[in-house]
């Protein structure tokens, strides 16, 4: 019997090491307090609570639609949801704590519909998605939707974008690989990785509190895969620079990882800038800036 197991063990690592990557590097929503959240946005109110139980559901088979409600659920406490909203045209994700519910992929899009915070909003982000968004059924990895009535106005480029939304929002949960709309093929976050900028900050988030070292993540596509970060404090004084490389640089997306030390006298608003160093003159290209509070050391 231990010689049958062996080689099944190894087989079976094998098949664990072939399968496909998934699209993007978002993780289920996670319960709890962000790592580095605290002063984030005000919650807004969360969907309606769901009836179904709290526990998952056995694996679908090919033929099982899974209910929506438990796709990922909470025990309590709070659950962290990724939002993909829009700035200058391009994708552009925040972060919200909120208080935890079963049904998170209705919480997901009552936030998305709902838009940005104020201070959100001041940082340029926007939203595209209306209210009324509903997820019919998740089955196989795909979730359907029923759009309402006014979700393909606008032209094609803010349907494309409006799409985007949805689907980056919604794939971050493991039961969700891709997205059916109106009963169209479904895509998935390659259908739509065009609309992403040069650089995308994954955390921290706007309204973020953070502490020296602040670890900053996202991908990039650029130059040599350098990515930089600054720090600023409330007077846009520099007080903190680093950078790093991303996995992958110029033509391809890379995910990238800095750790930035910064000091300041006392905590107050702050700011995190992302950046590109052109290779043409040196001036700072393709910059992200998320507005966080910096928090003194020993506070």
């Amino acid at each position: 019997m231990r010689r049958l197991l062996v080689p099944l063990a190894a087989f079976v690592l094998l098949a664990a090491g072939c399968a496909p990557a998934r699209t993007g590097t978002l993780g289920p929503a996670p319960v709890g307090a962000s790592p580095t959240a605290g002063a984030t946005a005000t919650p807004r109110a969360p969907a309606p609570a769901a009836t179904t139980p709290s526990r998952r559901p056995p694996p679908a088979s090919p033929t099982t639609t899974v209910p929506v409600a438990p796709d990922e659920s909470g025990e309590g406490g709070t659950i962290v949801v990724q939002l993909w909203f829009v700035r200058d045209g391009r994708l552009a994700p925040t972060r919200r704590t909120l208080p935890a519910t079963v049904a998170t992929s209705r919480l997901a899009l009552t936030e998305l519909a709902a838009g940005p915070s104020r201070a959100e909003a001041a940082a340029g982000l926007t939203t595209r998605v209306p209210t009324g968004v509903q997820v019919v059924r998740i089955a196989d990895g795909v979730a359907t939707l029923a759009p309402p009535a006014g979700f393909a106005d606008g032209g094609a480029a803010a349907v494309r974008l409006r799409r985007a939304q949805v689907v980056w929002t919604l794939t971050q949960f493991p039961t969700v690989r891709g997205v059916a709309f109106a009963g169209a093929a479904p895509v998935g976050r390659d259908d739509y990785a065009d609309l992403l900028p040069a650089i995308v900050v994954t955390g921290p988030s706007v309204g973020d509190r953070v502490t020296s070292p602040v670890s900053v993540t996202g991908s990039a596509e650029v130059f040599e895969a350098t990515v930089s970060v600054r720090v600023l404090d409330a007077t846009a004084r520099e007080v903190g620079t680093s950078f790093t490389t991303a996995a992958c640089g110029s033509g391809c997306r890379g995910d990238y990882r800095a750790t930035v030390r910064y000091r300041v006298a006392a905590t107050g608003p702050g700011t995190i800038e992302v950046y590109e160093v052109s290779p043409r003159d040196g001036s700072r290209v393709n910059v992200v800036a998320v507005p966080v509070v910096l928090v003194a050391a020993g506070r």
